[in-house]
């Protein structure tokens, strides 16, 4: 039992390493966007939308990752992943514009194995009372690695590193990190109960992919946690660390060193707030009550960010209290897991990935169109950015109204519906 443990605990430190990884990858472009500009010869909003292909390539793939391992484990599928990323972090340093879209996709695709993985080997080899804490303790890395890729590497950029050479050696550093995942992932164990030993046998063929699929996205509660996911993870994937850095320059004409360390503030708060967040649900025992109070924190930060006063509050508070607000985000992925059945884990993280990044996928370039048609092509301003995200504002609103129809699946309800039945 203590050999299983540890074995538990190094697999999961090594999915969430490889989270870590593929988050700074996908926060990198926001802090060298002048610099692919001028490399690829895109407008701003062309580079925005060449890193935003990186969601092209994490959606759908959500599908396919969360099949994948509940077929074939997690030393089955999470190297491989690695291994796509790296190879979408050299392509991207090719600087050609086929060649980088690729790249881009490349580490959507691969990148999304790390949340899949890390998430499932939670809930297979975890107690449920963990789950929402190993969960939020998840994107606590992720975000950690997003923050590393403002925090570090724009004062990198800032100094001189050309960006050919970071995405150079993150490609090797994915290389390496798939060897490192195949080496000490430990094989899936057989299946012990005869529910698991059923569906094992019952597991291969596309037809069961699909089954399986289907059993997720015809639950509209699944749909739901989906579109609560993707309504509040938009502030941080779009405004935050596509836009952040630019907006804070043109809108309220901080200078580039001082915008990257308020941008990154976000994921900062992240880091704080998804373990937090997710320990508290599981010592109340309830998902909504803590999902509501975080979107209502991020509702109340993100309208400040952008019609409150910059100068008003201390610098910095703002954008890490979003960042705690919005780590809430997080919950779905707990709920998605404990209203389908617990041999289905993996799918359903992967189908809750992808409802909430086909958001980002959509309508990123959207909000990009947007700004462009806003501005009149001219240097764009604070009322620009604010006509532009103003919807994203209504959208955190939302989703606390979705909230409220989504059924509860804490551990007090679990508790209270046992009761019931043995009465």
């Amino acid at each position: 039992m203590r050999d299983r443990s540890v074995s538990a605990w190094v697999a999961w430190l090594l999915a969430v390493l490889f989270y870590f990884y593929q988050y700074a990858l996908r926060a990198a472009p926001a802090v060298m966007m002048t610099q692919l500009s001028e490399a690829f010869g895109l407008s701003v909003v062309g580079v925005a939308a060449l890193s935003g292909i990186f969601y092209y390539g994490y959606a759908p793939f959500s599908l396919v990752a969360g099949s994948a391992i509940d077929r074939m484990g997690a030393k089955g599928v999470i190297p491989a992943g690695a291994l796509m990323t790296g190879a979408g972090s050299i392509l991207f340093a090719v600087g050609i514009v086929p060649a980088a879209n690729l790249g881009r996709f490349l580490q959507g695709a691969g990148g999304v194995f790390a949340l899949v993985g890390a998430v499932y080997i939670a809930s297979r080899y975890f107690p449920a009372s963990r789950a929402a804490t190993l969960i939020g303790a998840t994107q606590m890395f992720g975000m950690a690695g997003g923050s590393a890729g403002q925090f570090l590497v724009g004062p990198l950029i800032a100094r001189g590193l050309s960006w050919r050479s970071f995405w150079i050696s993150t490609g090797i550093l994915g290389v390496v990190m798939a060897i490192a995942l195949f080496v000490f992932l430990p094989p899936e164990r057989k299946a012990v109960s005869q529910q698991e030993q059923a569906v094992s046998q019952r597991s291969g063929g596309l037809r069961k992919v699909l089954t399986a699929l289907g059993v997720i996205f015809r639950n509209p509660q699944s749909i739901l946690c989906g579109l609560i996911g993707g309504l509040l993870f938009m502030p941080t994937t779009i405004l935050g660390m596509t836009w952040g850095v630019r907006f804070l320059q043109e809108g309220y004409g901080f200078d580039y060193g001082e915008a990257v360390m308020r941008s990154a503030m976000v994921p900062l708060g992240w880091i704080i707030g998804c373990p937090l967040l997710g320990m508290l649900s599981d010592k109340l025992g309830r998902r909504k009550p803590v999902i509501i109070v975080g979107a209502g924190g991020l509702f109340l930060c993100l309208a400040w960010i952008l019609y409150g006063r910059p100068d008003a509050i201390p610098p910095y508070i703002i954008g890490l209290a979003a960042g705690f607000a919005s780590g809430a985000a997080m919950l779905p992925y707990t709920v998605i897991k404990e209203l389908n059945p617990p041999e289905l884990s993996g799918t359903a993280t992967g189908v809750l990935s992808f409802l909430i990044f086909t958001f980002s996928e959509l309508l990123g370039p959207v909000f990009g169109r947007i700004l462009q048609t806003v501005s009149g092509g001219a240097e764009m301003r604070l009322e620009h950015y604010q006509t532009t995200f103003q919807p994203m504002l209504y959208g955190v609103g939302i989703s606390v109204l979705l909230t409220l129809m989504l059924k509860e699946t804490g551990s007090t309800v679990r508790v209270a519906l046992g009761r019931l039945k043995i009465a």
